[in-house]
């Protein structure tokens, strides 16, 4: 890791001149899942023809090797940097409305868009009272599950393993604390974790359901983090209401809204999202046929 700190001591600018350089290599030489992010922009853009598609491609795997220069400036970023960097706009409304219901939590959807990991800096910027974490899948290599847990709990904020979210929000509940709690939900679920499909970029996409129904059991306030980068090394995020009501809301609503809310976004400047995920390995139609095959055997 030391090559590494030395690296993240260096200014932005002479890690962007680096990442102008990696990009050669990674887009034009390693050629990197180019395939699959090629397949998936022509499938969720259909309307837009190959030159913009290429444009799109080659704009996200620049951003891509920005994403990972920025990440490794997080090892030395004084906070006083990162808030300078990341404004957030609407977080002190979001809590003040919080308060005046008398809820405990603030639950925070995002996607796999802009630099996340710069946005979990939010949890600097909340009231004392008010407690910041949030949900991650942990990696199986762990010297990289450690780096980015300390990366992303540097700014005070708890990490919590996306198999122990319920667990956690129950022992806050109980403890009569209020959090903020950051959710990352456009992951491909595995097929026991699939249970609503709703359009997105041009496909039936499956997505997690466990914000929604956790912020249902405890009453939460549910927003979105509209993320846009005016610039290099700077991200604007702007949290939008999706619902202070959720009880009240139809089952999936939350969950649609927020994909839609993220398509958009998407939409606007698509090669801020990461598009190396195989966002559809699984799809409804073989969804429908594993329903099937386990109420036979059922």
């Amino acid at each position: 890791m030391a090559p590494f700190w030395a690296l993240s001591r260096l200014p932005m600018r002479v890690l962007y001149v680096l990442s102008d350089i990696i990009w050669l290599l990674v887009y034009h030489v390693v050629r990197y899942r180019r395939r699959l992010v090629r397949r998936q922009l022509r499938e969720s853009f259909p309307e837009k023809e190959e030159g913009e598609i290429n444009l799109i491609e080659r704009r996200f795997y620049h951003f891509l090797c920005d994403y990972f220069m920025e990440t490794l400036k997080l090892i030395s970023m004084p906070h006083e940097e990162i808030l300078r960097r990341v404004r957030f706009y609407g977080l002190n409304e979001a809590q003040v409305e919080m308060k005046r219901l008398g809820r405990q939590f603030l639950f925070f959807y995002l996607g796999h868009y802009g630099n996340w990991e710069w946005i979990a800096s939010y949890s600097l910027l909340l009231d004392k009272d008010v407690k910041g974490a949030q949900i991650y899948h942990p990696l199986r290599n762990k010297m990289m599950d450690d780096f980015f847990l300390r990366l992303r709990s540097q700014f005070g904020g708890v990490c919590i393993p996306m198999k122990e979210t319920l667990r956690q929000v129950l022992t806050v509940r109980g403890e009569g604390r209020m959090e903020a709690i950051g959710f990352i939900a456009d992951q491909s679920p595995k097929w026991e974790a699939m249970h609503h499909w709703t359009r997105f970029l041009n496909h039936d996409t499956s997505f997690f359901i466990g914000t929604e129904k956790i912020g249902k059991q405890v009453d939460a306030c549910i927003y979105y983090v509209r993320v846009t980068r005016p610039c290099r090394g700077r991200y604007d995020c702007h949290i939008e209401p999706i619902s202070t009501n959720p009880k009240d809301m139809p089952d999936f609503d939350i969950t649609d809204r927020y994909a839609r809310l993220l398509e958009e976004q998407i939409r606007e400047e698509p090669e801020l999202w990461l598009w190396t995920h195989n966002r559809w390995k699984r799809t409804k139609e073989e969804w429908l046929k594993h329903q099937e095959k386990k109420e036979t055997n059922s």
